[in-house]
């Protein structure tokens, strides 16, 4: 299964394709219920204005959280709150006082009392089986093809690239000044960086992920990964990208004053494209040891900032 999004202008025009009249947005997000996965478009890897749904999954992780959301959660909510709406609707019309002038005097009702325990705990047991099958899944980490090291920092990431993988080099990536954008190469304010990291696509990619100063979130939503980056401790995750693209994510814990300026780009390639950019960088960031630059990264983001 492939998770769509879209907008709700495009999810009307799609709509109206197949012969559906839609008046207003409210519409155009009821059909976009009905017919998402229809309707999905090129994964873009990134928050686009007006959408609807989760980014395109790219991850068999990500397509397992997207299932788990739009065929067993989302569906007991709108249940739950279809049945609560009945309920309300019930006491409003049938128990007031002028359609029930003489109330009930029934203080128990043990069938009711038994109901309302054992339902949501029957409720909770369905969610609990599929819930627990994907935090495996994404915490039982499969034989990985490559590792890399992510640190994070007040307020941009550090990639380092293990030597006996090809690497044995570590960069800074840090948000693109606004002055420095370029929209026809693609860049994307508040989301491009100056040294995107680079993976190869249909590969088990290991990220150790960690900090040098406060607790960070790594987070990559198309991947479907979220872990903290916490100093003194090496967290880990995995993901394995099944389509080339560029990926944007976004720190996501209240991190300090440039919180919202530090975002996160993965560049997923061809194994051929990334044998390429792996000899390249190399080149690049050979004066770069594997241990963290700390004054050249910190130079980095404050020139940024400024």
């Amino acid at each position: 299964m492939r998770s769509g999004r879209w907008s709700l202008p495009e999810a009307a025009r799609k709509a109206a394709a197949f012969g559906i009249k839609i008046a207003g947005y409210p519409a155009a997000f009821f059909n976009s219920l009905m017919l998402g996965n229809a309707f999905a478009e090129a994964p873009m890897g990134h928050p686009v204005p007006d959408e609807i749904g989760f980014q395109d999954a790219v991850t068999p992780i990500a397509e397992e959280i997207h299932h788990f959301h739009d065929w067993l959660v989302l569906p007991i909510i709108i249940g739950i709150c279809i049945f609560v709406a009945v309920l309300l609707l019930i006491c409003i019309f049938k128990f007031n006082e002028k359609a029930n002038p003489t109330p009930s005097r029934t203080t128990h009702n043990s069938f009711l009392e038994v109901a309302w325990t054992i339902l949501p705990v029957l409720i909770l047991v369905v969610i609990a089986i599929p819930s627990f099958r994907l935090l495996t899944h994404q915490l039982v980490i499969p034989a990985s093809d490559m590792t890399v090291k992510v640190t994070g920092k007040q307020w941009y990431w550090s990639y380092s690239y293990p030597p006996d993988q090809g690497g044995g080099f570590e960069f800074d990536s840090a948000i693109k000044a606004d002055a420095d954008l370029k929209p026809e190469e693609g860049d994307i304010r508040q989301l491009s960086v100056d040294n995107e990291a680079v993976v190869p696509v249909g590969k088990t990619i290991r990220v150790q992920v960690t900090a040098d100063d406060v607790i960070h979130s790594f987070v990559i939503q198309a991947f479907g990964i979220r872990i903290d980056a916490v100093p003194g401790r090496l967290n880990e995750t995995w993901f394995k990208a099944e389509r080339e693209g560029m990926y944007y994510g976004q720190c996501s814990k209240l991190c300090g004053r440039d919180h919202a300026y530090m975002p996160i780009a993965f560049r997923v390639v061809s194994p051929e494209a990334y044998a390429t950019w792996l000899a390249d960088a190399k080149k690049k960031y050979a004066s770069n040891s594997t241990e963290p630059l700390h004054l050249a990264g910190n130079e980095t983001a404050e020139s940024i900032r400024k």
